[in-house]
């Protein structure tokens, strides 16, 4: 009778007395969540909630990434390869939806951002603090963006503490080396806090890996794993410059940089420079 009138009866056991259980509501603070967008545009235009949506969003994928950064290079640390997988492969999934959540951001279109951007002052993604704690842990160190969070001491404190810890790169290199493998000294011992360069005496190591699988089968599998994780966030930069040139051209970010040109060339940095530039030596 209720399939008839298009109607599912609710069942017997289905609870919907809350008056002193947890709810769904409740447990995710969706009171504090939903109503954390707040437009700044007067009148209030429509699109610009489709520009806070995307951007919250983004954090808070951003928030959970950070946190398997952090256990993926506890369990290094503690020599747990095969568990660090684990976070590094979920890190893979959560770059894939915030690279293809720019496609929604896109519909937004050249005039509909130009009737509300000029609310936005100086506000930009350039200030994201998470953002650049994600950098930081996968190896795009750079002392001066902490002068960027000097007003906001907490921001200044997560980001200097993220400047100050290892990445996840050096984790995985310390944990080469404890695997018997020839790793320099000079990565060993650098100083963690500069933004890592490449070493051409570290390629052989790698080389030797990727050479003699069935002996390395797990450092093989984590160095193509990281791989993933890199060109993931190549994804995500160009698709990120691809969607502001389709939206602002080559006008300024409201964070004062370049726009286009200061995000283009961020293409030109890499995490894990030497499990690219070893593709070149394998097979000679």
């Amino acid at each position: 009778m209720s399939s008839e009138a298009n109607e599912r009866e609710l069942e017997e056991g289905i609870v919907t007395d809350f008056k002193n259980r947890m709810t769904y509501g409740s447990y995710l603070d969706l009171d504090k969540l939903l109503d954390a967008q707040h437009p700044v545009s007067q009148p209030e235009h429509h699109d610009e909630l489709l520009f806070i949506v995307q951007h919250q969003t983004t954090e808070l994928w951003l928030k959970l990434m950070i946190h398997e950064l952090g256990r993926a290079r506890d369990l290094l640390a503690a020599d747990d390869l095969r568990e660090a997988l684990k976070p590094i492969a979920r890190i893979k999934h959560i770059q894939d939806v915030i690279t293809r959540q720019w496609s929604v951001l896109a519909t937004l279109t050249p005039t509909e951002y130009s009737e509300f951007r000029g609310f936005l002052g100086n506000a930009s993604g350039f200030q994201s603090v998470q953002y650049r704690c994600v950098e930081f842990a996968l190896g795009n160190k750079n002392e001066k963006m902490l002068s960027v969070f000097r007003s906001h001491p907490e921001n200044l404190a997560m980001l200097t503490a993220e400047w100050e810890r290892p990445t996840l790169y050096d984790e995985f290199l310390r944990l080469v080396a404890r695997r018997g493998l020839s790793v320099p000294a000079s990565i060993l011992e650098r100083d963690v806090r500069l933004p890592y360069r490449e070493t051409p005496e570290l390629i052989p190591v790698i080389k030797e890996v990727y050479e003699n699988t069935h002996e390395h089968w797990e450092l093989y599998e984590a160095c193509e794993e990281l791989v993933d994780v890199e060109d993931n966030f190549q994804f995500w930069r160009f698709r990120h410059l691809r969607t502001v040139t389709r939206t602002i051209g080559m006008k300024r970010g409201t964070g004062g940089s370049t726009g286009v040109d200061f995000l283009q060339r961020a293409l030109s940095l890499t995490f894990f420079p030497e499990l690219y530039s070893v593709r070149t030596e394998i097979g000679r």
